[in-house]
């Protein structure tokens, strides 16, 4: 154990503080172009564990969002109808623990129920596939991912072009296309609905996809992306091996047509 010294350096003398200088350099003095966020964004990000802390103080306590978390947590508009913690999650601003502890005192003072039960699963079920990249390695990047499955996969390049530019023949997957391009962000719902039409319906090589979302989310990390891919590619974890029904979902999530009619104007014949 460490002990000061009658006569050593004492914490609140001035030479024995550290004084931080550092500046953040601009964009422009990294030599890169400046930018403005897309006002229809659902997540206006700023990084840093301040912004994280802010972003738990408004959805926990200004506003008591976390109490409608699974009923909301579907949603595709708007900046609270889910935690939005992924990206300061992902670049390591903030610990799932301090999230944890966050909703055990939310629980604690607020409310418990089934929507802060939910929010803590979402972070086991993001330790999950860290787990499941510790026991698989690298097979969670190869073709017939963990479950070592042999199927046809193509790799159309005039497909990806069309899903990337949000061309495709459904409205729903075009919407979530021209978000994750403006924004760098898209719903849980969304990823889920643009990878199964990308893997299942187009039947594309499922990396393709995982590694386009790589390069543009910014709350990408490394193991909730591509499990999430394989899961939802029928390679990964999912034992029902699931294939959306696209103009269903994009019925059940979005009946007014709110979000397509954001991402891709005017009044259109969807369903």
């Amino acid at each position: 154990m460490f002990v000061l010294r009658k006569n050593s350096p004492q914490p609140q003398d001035k030479d024995f503080l550290e004084v931080n200088t550092t500046k953040i350099p601009s964009l422009e003095n990294l030599g890169l172009e400046d930018f403005q966020q897309d006002s229809r964004s659902a997540f206006p990000f700023k990084g840093g564990e301040d912004e994280a802390l802010k972003r738990i103080q408004h959805y926990f306590w200004d506003t008591c969002q976390l109490q409608y978390y699974k009923k909301t947590r579907n949603g595709l508009v708007g900046a609270d109808y889910s935690s939005k913690l992924s990206a300061w999650l992902a670049n390591g601003s903030i610990s799932a623990k301090t999230i944890y502890w966050e909703v055990k005192k939310f629980e604690k003072q607020i409310k418990k129920n089934q929507s802060t039960y939910w929010l803590i699963f979402e972070l086991i079920w993001r330790d999950y596939f860290k787990y499941i990249s510790l026991k698989h390695g690298n097979k969670i990047f190869q073709l017939g991912g963990i479950l070592n499955k042999n199927l046809d996969w193509n790799n159309d390049k005039k497909m990806l072009q069309e899903w990337i530019n949000g061309k495709t023949k459904e409205p729903f997957v075009n919407a979530n296309m021209k978000e994750i391009a403006a924004t760098g962000f898209m719903s849980n719902r969304g990823r889920q609905n643009v990878n199964s039409f990308w893997a299942k319906e187009l039947q594309q090589d499922w990396r393709i996809g995982a590694a386009y979302f790589e390069s543009l989310l910014l709350d990408y990390d490394v193991h909730s992306n591509w499990g999430n891919w394989m899961y939802n590619s029928g390679v990964g974890n999912d034992p029902r091996d699931r294939k959306f029904n696209i103009k269903t979902q994009a019925k059940r999530y979005d009946p007014d047509q709110k979000y397509q009619q954001t991402w891709l104007g005017g009044q259109r014949e969807l369903f």
